[in-house]
């Protein structure tokens, strides 16, 4: 089963994606805060990591550069999800992520986007043999 983390400080939002994803087939496991985002990647081991841009004193853009930066994390997928306009995003920088997904958005969207991008590491994986 492909597993999603998701990391958002909005717990309505966590329940909802939750919910469509489970509903999907994914194994999702959400939380609203994280001092070590790494722990939990190693714990959970996700196909894909969601993050919210704005998070309680942290920047989600920065936490996606961490990721994609640490040698052993960089191939994770990582969306990063945000009330502000991709174009916005952009002029605040570049942080690596595979995909942006604005907010409110459309659950439809949703399953898709995680799919896209589970799918296409599985494919890598194969490959990679």
């Amino acid at each position: 089963m492909k597993r999603v983390l998701i990391l958002d400080n909005d717990s309505d939002v966590l329940d909802v994606m939750k919910e469509a994803l489970t509903y999907e087939g994914f194994d999702v496991s959400c939380v609203e805060s994280t001092n070590d985002i790494f722990m939990l990647i190693d714990f959970y081991k996700p196909d894909v990591l969601m993050v919210d841009y704005l998070l309680n004193g942290l920047n989600g853009g920065e936490i996606c550069h961490q990721v994609k930066n640490n040698p052993e994390t960089h191939d994770l997928p990582v969306i990063i999800m945000s009330a502000y306009p991709p174009r916005v995003l952009q002029l605040l920088g570049d942080y690596g992520s595979d995909d942006f997904m604005p907010k409110p958005f459309d659950l439809e969207d949703l399953t898709a986007r995680v799919k896209k991008l589970t799918d296409k590491k599985m494919d890598e994986e194969s490959h990679a043999f």
